[in-house]
């Protein structure tokens, strides 16, 4: 596999970045709130160079081990969190990451929160939602979120989802659109405002984009495939 250089990934993130723009504001949502995180999971650090070299600056990992020696090397880039977060490594995960997408309880949230302060780091958190219902997936149902106690927690500025895998557009659009609207009633019910949301992947990127994503989690369209 040959690997990617700064130009192509510069190349394919500035494309990207225009189409899904595009498709926001032809759906009525603010093009300029989108951002492409760039998920450089299971990829060497080679790769995290010629992103840092192509001019990213967001770029997002899975697993807090993983990342440590990457975020090391590349300590000015926003690094995201976009993976389960196991409560034995939230201090580390604090430490590591500017934003953390996937809180999948209230605990987590109060947990990160408390850390953030300890450690006098800027976090953002999102609280992952599984709006598709999948057994296999973590993070609260709508139904629990929407029953949610105000949390109080500076730190929370949005939400987070994963599409149900192979969905098709409607179906993905559905979905996201969810998530949105949930977004909408906690910023009313909590009187805080969630300005994130965090959703869509290579495959359903325009999907999100149509629904309001501000976090477009993209890894295989800018990097390529993983080994």
């Amino acid at each position: 596999m040959n690997a990617v250089s700064s130009a192509e990934i510069r190349e394919r993130h500035a494309r990207l970045l225009d189409r899904l723009r595009d498709v926001a504001a032809a759906n009525g949502q603010d093009p300029d709130r989108l951002q492409i995180v760039g998920i450089t999971k299971t990829h060497p650090l080679s790769v995290v160079r010629a992103a840092v070299g192509a001019g990213l600056t967001l770029l997002g990992e899975s697993r807090v081990q993983e990342a440590e020696p990457k975020i090391a090397e590349n300590p000015d880039v926003e690094w995201h969190l976009v993976g389960r977060l196991q409560s034995n490594k939230a201090r580390r995960a604090v430490r590591a990451f500017a934003v953390i997408h996937s809180v999948d309880s209230s605990e987590l949230l109060r947990r990160l929160d408390e850390l953030a302060a300890e450690e006098a780091r800027g976090l953002r958190v999102l609280l992952q939602v599984n709006v598709s219902g999948e057994a296999a997936k973590a993070g609260f149902a709508p139904d629990d979120l929407a029953r949610l106690d105000p949390p109080h927690v500076a730190s929370l500025t949005g939400l987070m989802t994963i599409a149900r895998m192979g969905a098709g557009d409607d179906e993905a659009r559905a979905t996201f659109r969810q998530l949105r609207e949930l977004r909408d009633g906690l910023e009313d019910r909590f009187g805080q405002a969630l300005p994130e949301l965090s959703m869509g992947m290579s495959a359903d990127a325009e999907s999100a984009a149509a629904e309001g994503a501000t976090l477009v989690r993209i890894g295989t369209a800018l990097f390529g495939p993983r080994a």
